[in-house]
């Protein structure tokens, strides 16, 4: 690495001022931050030293999001083995898995970083690591069969009407990754429902593959259908697979132990919030059990825990709700906004069939209210001072 490093050192003055290569100066640093972290030091102003720089957070939240990944690619395998009847043992397994998925992973970084070093040519500025960890992101909210060329459509608008028109990283009001699934959901409904199969192809599909739906695409279809309870009880997987995540979704949503790993290094770190998590599942269960209250058909009577356990609620409370920039930022407002969203997403999720997920429209909606929240959070502190100072200068002047 020492030899890098003095390599790197000896090319710098080129992409410097007044070097042949000044134009792409932003390029280099890019490259070179990448590979060591840059000695930069501020200089004057009023300044916190701390050891997380965004390099370091952006690492953190991609080894929490491996574990997801890295179950994802086994499921996929798994749930195509299983739709066509066959038996394979671990490593077919994963493997098909694998190369199903690095696809779409590489066709994600590839789009989303030349989009970023295009932009922070063009501005003179240096490129930021945040694509890093929305590169990853991207591929485990799309369902493993989705079209290449829908990927990079869909990380383009991202990265640029998502992100890039409102400044760039740090400065986007919507999760980059959810702008992309969302853009994906509204553009191309027929390939993003949860009522059509969602399992990689490369065999001999069944025609009768109806199995191959996600779960919410069947409790969805089962109130437009009016089945009864019983009916749609019968249809749902048992708890420990949904919990494991043996079950069709998008890519990363399935496993709720991988989710928790990743939870728990996120939290750990300091990295993600946990007041944002536990009020966005403390959510869910209260608009569950309000909606086991009413019972007015029979998605309304599944048990509130089971929402937890079905797409994406729990991949979008760990690694969505929690993104630093689009979050609410007051303590307090963590928790109204985590809770909303918990809300929102099941409320979506049970009334809407239209929107069998939820989750994806709640935390985009909560990314836009977020700013407000911490508003009104601000002023009520503001008031509250007030009052209490005076009550103070009345007790004094008595």
């Amino acid at each position: 690495m020492k030899f890098l490093s003095r390599y790197i050192d000896s090319i710098k003055p080129h992409f410097s001022k007044g070097g042949k290569f000044e134009k792409l100066s932003a390029t280099f640093e890019a490259f070179e931050t990448f590979l060591f972290v840059p000695g930069k030091v501020t200089t004057r102003g009023a300044h916190i030293r701390d050891s997380l720089d965004m390099k370091r957070l952006m690492s953190i939240v991609v080894i929490a999001l491996l574990p997801a990944l890295l179950f994802g690619m086994y499921n996929a395998g798994y749930q195509h083995f299983k739709l066509i009847g066959e038996t394979r043992t671990f490593w077919p397994i994963f493997g098909f898995g694998f190369l199903k998925v690095l696809p779409i992973l590489v066709i994600s970084y590839v789009t989303g970083l030349a989009i970023e070093f295009a932009f922070a040519q063009i501005r003179g500025h240096e490129v930021n690591e945040g694509f890093l960890v929305t590169g990853m992101l991207i591929p485990l909210v799309m369902p493993v069969n989705v079209p290449l060329w829908m990927v990079v459509v869909a990380t383009a608008f991202a990265v640029i009407i998502g992100k890039e028109v409102f400044g760039g990283t740090g400065m986007n009001i919507l999760n980059p990754a959810l702008t992309a699934r969302a853009f994906l959901f509204f553009a191309y409904p027929g390939d993003m429902t949860g009522d059509r199969v969602w399992v990689a192809g490369g065999g001999a599909i069944p025609p009768d593959a109806s199995t191959g739906a996600t779960v919410l695409g069947n409790m969805a279809q089962s109130v437009i259908d009016k089945v009864g309870f019983s009916e749609l009880v019968s249809k749902l997987p048992g708890d420990l697979d949904a919990f494991l995540g043996f079950i069709p979704g998008s890519i990363g949503e399935t496993s709720k132990l991988a989710i928790l790993i990743g939870a728990f290094i996120l939290v750990y770190t300091g990295v993600g919030s946990w007041k944002i998590i536990v009020s966005t599942v403390v959510g869910g269960l209260a608009m569950g059990w309000l909606l086991n209250a009413f019972s007015a058909n029979a998605y309304m009577e599944i048990p509130a825990y089971k929402h937890l356990l079905y797409g994406g609620f729990a991949f979008g409370a760990v690694f969505m709700a929690t993104d630093p920039v689009t979050a609410s930022q007051t303590e307090t407002g963590k928790w109204i906004y985590g809770f909303l969203i918990g809300m929102l997403a099941i409320l979506i999720r049970v009334l809407n069939p239209a929107y069998p997920e939820g989750m994806m429209l709640a935390i985009l909606l909560m990314n836009v209210f977020a700013p407000l929240i911490d508003h009104y959070v601000l002023q009520a502190n503001i008031s509250k001072r007030e009052r209490r100072l005076k009550k103070a200068l009345k007790l004094n002047n008595q």
